[in-house]
């Protein structure tokens, strides 16, 4: 019976043109073979799989060849080529560096160099995995490999080349390996598979080639497994059972579902997913990719990034077609949030499933806007009169501006009332009229608020001085122009006011928490700060120090805006002073407080001198 051999070591490469993917570095090599330009010392790196031994044994081979060919490859007939095909040339010496990293190792070497080849012109030492060296090791080695006799070239191999000492870089001449492409990979499986008669499709190819991530040694023993459970005709159904990998059509039915805002079907999708044994992180992972797919499959430009099955191609540019461009960014940007949130998630699984049912809803609603109209959860619709109701709600909340009135002792739990009710506002009339305005209201002075007013929660926004979080749109030039002319009419008919303490403590507190984030300290300490009336149109507060004024001033100008639009006046003004620390003030020590108590009873002193007491 012949003796069976794996396909990665009997389709090995043996001369340079046979090396698959690796073009210009075997191009390289052979022209410094042909002009006799050859370094000491060579660092080939790249991923496992990929030809970097390969190629260090064919570099050995072809330049002891006693009688190379017009291309300067190896002849394959002289001694020096024999020997090497049999095993038994001495002049190649190959070390593994993963169980021979010692200094002892290394010294072991350098004495094998110091003996000239027998035959041939040099000697070659392969050292593979060079990285697992010790670092005295690589110190034992560097003056050998900086100045070896002249029939010594040293070819190290390595998978991980920022392990590598610089001293050890520096004296060699690298060459980095690429990663095998999908389609040289499926080349090259085919081709193995018509010499040993057996039969398989593409999309089982690509498959095995996606499964091998760019290592052919690995895409060929995943073959020899798929032709061993198939007996040699390789199906794409059986590629997906036996390497476990979930298929395809599973993404483009879930696509399916997002583009209709069906979430029923997706939840159905992903459980179905999960009873095959399927990880929902391995999915969600999957869907990523799907997607991205998906995004370089809209523009011929980017369609070679695609590395599938021209039929499979034409199906992604099918898909692509209906997928708007926001709609793809937004799901990728979903998927990839929850692979980063997956590990850390104690409920994995509900995980998954919120990201799909964002990524099913309208665009509107994972925006962080209430969309026309939502896609129903499980077949959950509103009622005919709960619609009604919520339209006649923002309607009466468009049409009547709310006024915040809120007591003096009440006036920091009124601070994000204004703030509240502004959002409130604004959310009917993006809803109703699908464009944004913006309503202020005004406390107006001496008019107490209701307990509802004063319970409603705080809530932290921007108003007309800063962009709106509500709407982006609001930041374009003519809607701010838009806004402040709306601003103008709601206030040129309320008359002047003059400071007061109630309203002045108010619109201050409704000015901290409509502060930006990054201003967060200021806004807490101006909550606490106190405030000074000085005349009608001029108050005063007080800083700790020139650090803390120089932060206000950034601010300030906004702040006294805001002011100045409650009271409608703009003569308002203001003045910030900071405290003063009294340097000489005495410190008490002990003795004071002892000389204290003498003089308001002399008896303390009595009782010291009895008992002959000291101060400690």
């Amino acid at each position: 019976m012949e003796e069976y051999i794996v396909s990665a070591r009997k389709y090995r490469p043996a001369s340079f043109d046979t090396v698959v993917g690796q073009r210009a570095l075997t191009t390289t090599l052979l022209n410094a073979i042909k002009t006799n330009k050859l370094a000491h010392a060579y660092l080939f790196c790249g991923p496992r799989g990929v030809g970097k031994t390969t190629c260090a044994r064919i570099f050995a081979k072809t330049i002891n060849c006693m009688h190379p060919n017009e291309n300067g490859e190896a002849c394959n007939e002289c001694e020096s080529c024999r020997a090497f095909d049999e095993g038994r040339s001495l002049n190649i010496h190959e070390l593994d560096a993963a169980s021979n990293n010692s200094v002892e190792n290394i010294r072991e070497l350098i004495q094998q160099v110091q003996i000239p080849p027998q035959t041939g012109r040099y000697k070659v030492f392969i050292i593979d995995e060079v990285h697992m060296l010790s670092t005295a090791a690589f110190n034992a080695f560097l003056k050998t490999l900086e100045e070896p006799p002249s029939y010594v070239i040293f070819v190290m191999a390595t998978t991980e080349k920022h392990k590598i000492l610089p001293t050890i870089l520096s004296r060699c001449q690298v060459y980095d390996f690429a990663r095998m492409t999908i389609q040289n990979t499926v080349d090259h499986l085919r081709y193995v598979a018509e010499k040993e008669g057996y039969t398989v499709d593409d999309e089982s190819l690509n498959l095995i080639a996606q499964k091998a991530d760019g290592g052919m040694r690995d895409a060929l023993s995943i073959f020899d497994q798929m032709v061993s459970f198939t007996g040699g005709n390789i199906t794409y159904q059986q590629t997906l059972a036996n390497l476990n990998v979930l298929d395809t059509e599973y993404y483009f039915r879930l696509v399916d579902h997002f583009l209709k805002h069906e979430v029923e079907p997706c939840m159905l999708l992903l459980n179905e997913v999960i009873n095959k044994g399927f990880d929902p992180g391995i999915f969600i992972g999957g869907l990523a990719a799907h997607m991205r797919d998906l995004m370089v499959s809209r523009d011929e430009q980017t369609l070679p990034l695609l590395e599938v099955s021209s039929a499979m191609r034409q199906r992604f540019q099918e898909q692509a077609k209906r997928c708007e461009p926001r709609f793809l960014y937004r799901t990728i940007k979903l998927c990839n949030d929850c692979d980063q949130n997956y590990r850390t998630s104690r409920n994995k699984r509900l995980q998954v499933e919120i990201c799909l049912i964002q990524a099913a809803q309208p665009e509107d609603a994972s925006a962080g806007r209430r969309p026309k109209t939502l896609a129903p959860l499980f077949n959950a619709v509103q009622t005919a009169s709960e619609g009604q109701q919520s339209v006649a709600a923002a309607n009466t909340r468009q049409a009547t501006p709310t006024t915040l009135n809120v007591p003096s002792n009440t006036a920091a739990n009124a601070t994000g009332n204004v703030a509240a009710n502004a959002t409130s506002n604004m959310a009917a009339n993006v809803q109703a009229n699908n464009t944004p305005t913006y309503t202020p209201s005004y406390t107006q002075p001496g008019k107490p608020a209701t307990k509802e007013e004063v319970q409603r929660p705080r809530l932290r926004t921007l108003t007309s001085f800063g962009p709106s979080i509500l709407h982006p749109n609001l930041n374009e030039p003519a809607k701010t122009e838009q806004k402040k002319n709306i601003v103008q009419t709601d206030i040129k008919d309320k008359p002047i006011g003059k400071l007061n303490e109630h309203d002045l403590r108010l619109y201050w507190i409704q000015a901290a928490n409509m502060l930006p984030i990054e201003h967060k300290a200021i806004a807490q300490r101006m909550e606490v700060m106190e405030l000074h009336i000085d005349s009608e149109t001029h108050f005063t507060f007080t800083v700790n120090n020139d650090l803390v004024k120089e932060t206000f001033q950034e601010v300030l100008p906004t702040i006294i805006e805001h002011i100045r639009r409650g009271f409608n006046n703009h003569a308002i003004e203001y003045a910030i002073n900071v405290s003063k620390i009294d340097a000489t003030q005495k410190i008490i020590t002990k003795e004071d407080i002892y000389n204290k108590m003498v003089e308001h009873n002399k008896a303390v002193q009595l009782l010291k001198d009895l008992l002959q007491l000291e101060l400690v």
